[in-house]
C-alpha cells in the first residue's frame, strides 16, 4: 500500500511533483497548477497545526469514507469540493511565487513524512483523529490524486 512512510514511494512522488510546470494543464476541476501546489501545502498544514480548517466529520465519514478514502483500490473521485481554507479561491493560501512554492511544499512533504516529528497531528477536517499511518495514507494519495490531476 502506498505511503509517504515507504522511501520510494516518497522519493517517486517527489520525483512527479518535480516535473510539474507552472503552464500544465489540468484534466480536471478548476485549479491551477500553483492553485494546486498551495493547496497541497495547506492541507499539509492542517495536518500539522500550522493553519486551522473547520471541521465537517461526523460518524460516516469518519468510518467509512475514510475507509474507503485511505484503504480501498479505487482512484479518488474527481470534482469533490474542498474545504474553503484550503481552496485558494476563497480562504486558502494565495500563490505568490512559483518556485518558492513549489520548494515549500517539497520541504513540507519530507517534514511530514521523517521522524522524529516537530508537530502533533491535528484531526482531518472529514476523517477525524487518525493515526500516523493513516496521516502518511493520506499525504501520499493526496499528492497523488492532484499529480495525477496534471498528467504526472
Amino acid at each position: 500500500m502506498r505511503s509517504l512512510a515507504n522511501e520510494i514511494d516518497r522519493q517517486e512522488v517527489l520525483q512527479r511533483l518535480s516535473k510539474l510546470t507552472a503552464n500544465a494543464t489540468r484534466r480536471w476541476g478548476r485549479m491551477n497548477p500553483h492553485q494546486m501546489i498551495c493547496h497541497l501545502n495547506d492541507s499539509f498544514k492542517v495536518a500539522t497545526g500550522e493553519k486551522v480548517a473547520g471541521s465537517s466529520s461526523n460518524f460516516f465519514t469518519r468510518s467509512i469514507v475514510k475507509w474507503v478514502g485511505l484503504y480501498a483500490p479505487l482512484p479518488w473521485p474527481k470534482g469533490v469540493p474542498t474545504r474553503p481554507e484550503m481552496d485558494q479561491q476563497s480562504g486558502g493560501t494565495p500563490p505568490l511565487e512559483w518556485d518558492k512554492d513549489l520548494y515549500a511544499l517539497d520541504l513540507m512533504v519530507r517534514r511530514f513524512s521523517h521522524e522524529p516529528r516537530d508537530f502533533a497531528w491535528q484531526p482531518h477536517p472529514l476523517f477525524g483523529t487518525m493515526p500516523t499511518s493513516a496521516w502518511l495514507r493520506f499525504g501520499y494519495l493526496h499528492l497523488d490524486h492532484h499529480l495525477r490531476q496534471f498528467g504526472l
